[in-house]
């Protein structure tokens, strides 16, 4: 496969670059240096020579000036990025390494040296130290802001975390993207976005309509470039929709180098948390509005003074099964602190609040249309966890949370398991005034737990009740036992009222699956839109 995809070998004369340089020797001079230390991929493709001559061509001559001979492989790395680019579901492609770290002398200590394990810039033998910045970044006329968050102190539970100030590390990000007007400023807010100061960019354009953007940056107090992975792929989807194609939060090659780090899997640096206003209690913890790596975040607190065996292993399982969900109906994992004295999880912030508050605080009224809608959006949540073996056994509308667009995601993962193959599971698991019957029986169960609970959410969003609001929630799991159900409302479309009792049957086995409920859901959306379309369409 050809490292640079459509970009065949040019016929132009070799050009001429400033010193005296041709594009002929540039383009030796970077084969022959990669082929002295080794490199895979001369070896690997027969016509390397005359896709690198491609590289070149494509670029403006001031590229083979910025060439670092001390790391000639990262003309690969732009090849390949360049490539990535090529792929609408890719941009835009970034890449992050750390370059240097700037060691600054304590107040006292004279003999402090300044370290710098970073590349330089040389040509022919004439070495630079420093980048030559872009001529373009003065036109920008952008305030790059300094990191929201405060970089000595974060404050979480009452004590302090101070970072000692005595380095200051340096980090590249180079993107890859198509090229269009006001690119640049684009590039540089991302950057501001996350609290990234840009020392020096380094932009060129290629002859085919592409970018590739290097910028030198400080402000990211951290050496290790995982966290600024996760947080460049933050702000890049609180873009969405400005870049040419989809952006679908790839990390093209910088990814690629990493191993295929997957950032939920990491543990969170606790200094870059910065903790907000409470807005919820329960009986062993404390949710918090926050701060992480530059976006807003919800953050589950576990107090300590309730910490115990059991609370411990509970949280662990909730760790567990977040990093292993992602889809667009799941509250998204961001990360956790699994050390004590601070153990909390990090996700997404859901500004439109929980399904319960929506229904019975600010007494909305739902439309049949949004009704069935938000019923499906429970319905793909569910089936993707089924389908990924996981049974959540807590689910109400309590647990329910809204984003901006009013799109419903499952939350909440406390008390949820993977399915273990015998089917056991421990009883009286959930909240009694959604709970089936086989769980409050002490019965073997599996998913189809989950199915009676959504028939109870249904019912929910249906009549904006509270459940067997009449009833203690002891009282409701007896009436449960003995066979009684939420009385069947008498103004709502009737195939609703034929799923809501199929899935609260007390036999689990005549329960449809998620998979079959959000089909009739989505068929009975496209019927009910039809009905409402159809006057104005006559």
């Amino acid at each position: 496969m050809d490292l640079v995809e459509g970009v065949g070998e040019s016929s132009s004369p070799p050009r001429t670059f400033a010193g005296g340089f041709s594009g002929n020797e540039v383009v030796n001079d970077v084969y022959n240096r990669l082929l002295s230390i080794g490199n895979d991929d001369v070896l690997a493709y027969p016509d390397f020579r005359e896709q690198l001559e491609a590289h070149f061509n494509r670029l403006p001559s001031s590229y083979a000036l910025d060439i670092n001979w001390d790391r000639v492989e990262d003309v690969l790395l732009h090849q390949k990025l360049l490539v990535l680019a090529k792929d609408p579901e890719n941009r835009p492609v970034f890449h992050v390494r750390l370059l240097e770290n700037f060691w600054t002398r304590a107040d006292g200590d004279e003999d402090q040296q300044e370290s710098s394990v970073g590349p330089s810039l040389s040509h022919g033998g004439i070495c630079e130290t420093d980048f030559e910045p872009c001529s373009k970044l003065g036109d920008l006329n952008l305030e790059v802001r300094r990191n929201s968050l405060d970089k000595d102190k974060v404050h979480l539970e009452g004590d302090s975390f101070r970072r000692h100030e005595d380095h200051v590390p340096i980090h590249e990000v180079i993107f890859s993207a198509v090229d269009k007007p006001k690119l640049l400023s684009q590039l540089s807010a991302l950057l501001s976005d996350i609290g990234l100061n840009i020392r020096e960019a380094h932009v060129f354009s290629t002859t085919d309509g592409y970018s590739l953007d290097v910028f030198v940056v400080d402000g990211w107090p951290l050496q290790e470039t995982q966290a600024l992975h996760a947080a460049m792929e933050s702000a890049i989807a609180r873009s969405e929709g400005s870049w040419s194609g989809p952006s679908r939060l790839k990390s093209g090659i910088g990814r690629a180098l990493t191993a295929q780090v997957n950032f939920v899997d990491t543990e969170i640096d606790i200094r870059l948390l910065k903790l907000g206003e409470k807005v919820a209690s329960g009986s062993c913890g404390d949710l918090h509005r926050g701060v992480y790596v530059g976006q807003e975040v919800a953050v589950k607190v576990l107090r300590s003074e309730t910490l115990n065996e059991a609370l411990e292993d509970e949280f662990r399982h909730e760790v567990a099964i977040l990093r292993e969900v992602q889809h667009r109906n799941v509250v998204r994992f961001i990360g956790a602190s699994t050390k004590q004295p601070h153990l909390c999880i990090i996700t997404e912030y859901m500004p439109g609040g929980s399904l319960y508050e929506y229904l019975h605080k600010n007494h909305h009224t739902l439309s049949l249309p949004q009704l069935v809608q938000f019923a499906i959006d429970v319905c793909r949540g569910m089936e993707y966890l089924h389908k990924s073996n996981i049974i959540h056994r807590d689910l109400k509308t309590a647990n329910l949370l809204m984003d901006n667009d009013n799109v419903v995601k499952v939350a909440d993962f406390g008390v949820a398991r993977f399915q273990n193959q015998e089917g056991v599971m421990t009883a009286e698991t959930g909240t009694y005034r959604w709970m089936a019957p086989e769980v409050i029986n002490h019965q073997p169960y599996d998913q189809k737990a989950d199915v009676f609970s959504f028939a109870i959410v249904l019912w929910e969003l249906v009549t904006a009740k509270i459940p067997y609001d009449n009833m203690t929630p002891l009282q409701a799991a007896l009436g449960v036992r003995q066979g009684r159900r939420p009385d069947l409302p008498t103004n709502t479309h009737p195939k609703l009222l034929e799923l809501m009792q199929r899935c609260w049957e007390t036999d689990p086995g005549i329960r449809p699956s998620f998979s079959e409920i959000k089909v009739e859901l989505e068929k009975l959306l496209q019927e009910i839109q039809g009905t409402v379309e159809k006057p104005n369409g006559s």
